[in-house]
C-alpha cells in the first residue's frame, strides 16, 4: 500500500501538468520540457493588397487570383485577402481622399492623407512573422484622376507600404501586375507596366520581388492563347479569362495563384516553407 501511494503522488504532478499544458493554448502551442513533441503554432497572416486581378470574386467572374492563394498552403495559415476591384495604389491607400484633380506634379491630389480603414486595419492585424503581398499597376496607369498613378509615386507609394510591413517584423513581397492578352500574331506579349517602379521598390526594402508580368505571359504562351481573334468565350481561352482580355475565370484564378507559389519556391521566399 505505501509503495502505491508513493508511485501516486509521484504522478499527480505530471499529470496536473499535463492538464495544465492542455488547458492552457499558448504552453500547448510553445511545448514543454519534457514532452515528447511541441505542438506546431499557427502560421503566419499572408496580407493581400491589390486590384480585381486578385480580389475575392463578387460573381462567377471575375475570380481574383487572391481568391485561390490560400488553398495552396499548410493548415494554420491564414491569407486576408484586402483587394478591391478598380483600385490603383494610390486609391487603395487613400480611397476617399484622393480627388479627381490633378497638381502641378502631375499627380492626383489628396485632400487628405489619412489612409483607407481597409490599410489601418491591416496595419493593426500585422504581426511579426506576417507576409504583406503587393500587386498593383493596372488601373494606375489610368490617365485621369483619382486613378492616375505616376511612376514616381508608384515607386514612392510601394515602398512606403513595404516599409511598413518591415517595421512591424512583417515580410513584403512586391509583385508586377499580371498581364492582360495582347497578342503580336501567335505570341502573347507583355502589356503592363511600373515594371521598373516595382523592382526599385524591392530594392530599396530588401523586399523579394515577383516578376507576375512575365510569368502571366510565358503562361499564357505555353497554353497558345494566341491569336485569339478577340475571343475570350471558347476553348481554353474561355475558360481561363471572362470575356474580357483582363480578369479570370475560377481555372484562370487558380492558374495564376499557382505561379505566384511556384515562384515562392523557385526565388526561395520563406513563405514557401508553408505551402503544401
Amino acid at each position: 500500500m505505501i509503495r502505491w501511494l508513493a508511485a501516486t503522488m509521484l504522478l499527480v504532478p505530471l499529470l496536473v501538468g499535463a492538464s495544465a499544458a492542455a488547458a492552457d493554448p499558448a504552453c500547448a502551442a510553445s511545448g514543454t520540457a519534457g514532452s515528447t513533441g511541441a505542438v506546431a503554432a499557427a502560421g503566419p497572416t499572408v496580407w493581400l493588397a491589390g486590384d480585381s486581378t486578385m480580389a475575392n470574386p463578387s460573381a462567377t467572374c471575375p475570380v481574383g487570383w487572391g481568391s485561390q492563394f490560400g488553398a495552396l498552403f499548410q493548415s494554420g495559415v491564414t491569407v486576408n485577402n484586402r483587394a478591391v476591384a478598380g483600385r490603383s495604389i494610390q486609391t487603395w491607400l487613400y480611397e476617399g481622399n484622393v480627388t479627381s484633380t490633378k497638381g502641378s506634379n502631375g499627380e492626383c491630389v489628396l485632400s487628405s492623407t489619412t489612409y483607407s480603414t481597409r490599410w489601418q486595419e491591416m496595419l493593426s492585424g500585422m504581426k511579426s512573422g506576417d507576409y504583406l503581398v503587393v500587386q498593383f499597376g493596372i488601373n494606375d496607369g489610368d490617365t485621369n484622376c483619382p486613378r492616375h498613378v505616376g511612376t514616381a509615386r508608384y515607386q514612392q507609394l510601394m515602398t512606403m507600404m513595404a516599409q511598413a510591413a518591415l517595421a512591424r517584423g512583417a515580410h513584403p513581397i512586391l509583385l508586377t501586375a499580371v498581364a492582360a492578352i495582347t497578342c503580336s500574331g501567335s505570341t502573347a506579349v507583355k502589356n503592363r507596366g511600373f515594371v521598373t517602379q516595382t523592382t526599385a521598390a524591392g530594392s530599396a526594402t530588401g523586399s523579394p520581388v515577383i516578376d507576375l508580368q512575365t510569368l502571366s505571359v510565358n503562361r499564357y504562351n505555353s497554353l497558345h492563347f494566341c491569336p485569339n481573334n478577340g475571343d475570350y468565350t471558347t476553348g481554353a481561352l474561355g475558360a481561363f479569362f471572362c470575356n474580357d482580355h483582363t480578369h479570370f475565370e475560377t481555372y484562370g484564378a487558380q492558374q495564376i495563384a499557382g505561379l505566384v507559389a511556384g515562384a515562392l519556391r523557385s526565388q526561395n521566399i520563406p513563405l514557401a516553407a508553408y505551402l503544401k
